[in-house]
């Protein structure tokens, strides 16, 4: 791995970082093992990543459609004018449905990623509560069949 990512970054820091992303609950004591260092020095690791904010935390990946949500989809919004996207942005995150929005180049101002029940409640969280946001001239809905790959990137 003699890719620099960050200058603050040694070879080390990138060994961590590869075995937490293949198995974020490798124990410290695991890691520390597997790199031949101390428990301690991967805490110190571990707490200098979190300070130079490129480790933001943990998460739980759910298993959606097991707890009821079988219908993923993108939208596509069009944002009337520039002045308006910070308001479309604090409406949007006032849906819990809107699980990543993204501000983007090319054809839409922003992209949202929608976690719903079923095509119905899609159709309603669209016409009750993303078209109605001022500042969203329209949309366009892209529904996810599937998701072969969902990963981290490769250091």
């Amino acid at each position: 791995m003699s890719l620099i990512i960050n200058s603050q970054l040694d070879e080390l820091d990138l060994q961590i970082l590869d075995i937490l992303i293949k198995d974020s609950r490798t124990p410290y004591l695991e890691i520390a093992r597997i790199c031949h260092v101390s428990g301690g020095t991967i805490h110190v690791r571990m707490k200098k990543m979190e300070d130079l904010g490129i480790i933001k935390g943990t998460k739980i990946i759910l298993d959606m459609p097991k707890l009821g949500y079988d219908v993923c989809c993108f939208v596509g919004i069009y944002v009337d004018k520039s002045s308006s996207f910070n308001n479309v942005v604090e409406e949007m995150s006032n849906i819990k449905e809107v699980v990543e929005l993204h501000y983007t180049t090319g054809t839409y101002s922003v992209f949202a990623k929608v976690i719903c029940r079923s095509i119905s409640h899609l159709q309603d969280i669209l016409m009750n509560s993303i078209n109605n946001i001022d500042g969203i001239e329209r949309t366009d809905t892209f529904i996810s069949l599937s998701q072969p790959i969902d990963r981290n990137i490769q250091l």
